[in-house]
């Protein structure tokens, strides 16, 4: 026994100090706020428990306008109702294109007035970005938006709260078509098709070059697949729900 403690002497001694340390911490405020902050991690919805194949097509618009038309017409024909994140500057180059796709029925919601880093802006700053941009939409629709999707994907717990205690949801996505990236129709189709499931919510981006040549496709593979559409606001849950450590929403009973 005393050739073992003198053998690992020099190392009982610091773990000891160590565990010491890290308790004296936790009782702190500063670690109880870091264990609370950990616990109480804030996610925005990535997708949503459904036991029916149904999904949203999302697109978010923020720089260009010249397939906008063509995918209303496209979406029209296969009669779904998509969702649009837009720009409040894309709204203001573009209001005529705000205007024709609510006439076609789809909704339009908030993607920020100019496009930052959100996580980068105080509560404040957030504020009067998503503020400024509802006004702009509402002003056009008459419809005020209350789904919200971060630019770049970019949030933290200030960022979602902020935007609940206004009122909004912060929504992502769990399947990328990564259209942005120009790789070609049958890359969006088949990175679409391969990644859906149940509750799925699809990110697309219009004046994307591939986007209207391979949406028909996706579309109809999703078809064939069973799938139906919804946009965001009748896909998620408003209340009486839970969100899991992926993202995904959980209602209290499943629909």
């Amino acid at each position: 026994m005393k050739s073992f403690m003198k053998r690992h002497y020099k190392w009982i001694f610091p773990s000891l100090l160590f565990i010491i340390l890290a308790a004296s911490f936790l009782i702190t405020e500063a670690g109880q706020n870091v264990m609370a902050s950990a616990v109480a991690r804030q996610l925005p919805i990535y997708c949503v428990e459904k036991s029916q194949n149904v999904c949203s097509l999302t697109f978010d618009a923020a720089w260009g306008n010249e397939d906008t038309q063509q995918l209303i017409d496209i979406l029209g024909k296969y009669d779904i109702t998509a969702t649009f994140f837009v720009v409040g500057e894309w709204v203001d180059k573009y209001p005529e294109s705000v205007l024709a796709l609510h006439n076609a029925g789809h909704e339009i919601m908030n993607h920020s007035d100019d496009h930052p880093h959100m996580t980068e802006l105080s509560e404040q700053q957030i504020i009067e970005n998503v503020t400024a941009c509802d006004n702009k939409i509402e002003a056009i629709t008459g419809v005020r938006p209350f789904l919200f999707r971060p630019p770049y994907g970019d949030y933290n717990d200030k960022v979602v709260n902020t935007l609940k205690s206004m009122g909004h949801y912060t929504i992502q996505w769990d399947v990328d078509s990564l259209d942005w990236k120009e790789t070609g129709t049958q890359d969006i189709i088949d990175r679409v098709l391969g990644k859906i499931q149940p509750g799925s919510i699809v990110l697309f981006h219009n004046a994307a070059k591939y986007t209207p040549e391979a949406l028909p496709s996706v579309i109809e593979g999703l078809i064939q697949k069973g799938y139906s559409f919804k946009p965001v606001s009748e896909l998620i849950y408003r209340d009486n729900y839970t969100i899991d450590h992926a993202g995904k929403q959980i209602a209290d009973n499943i629909q």
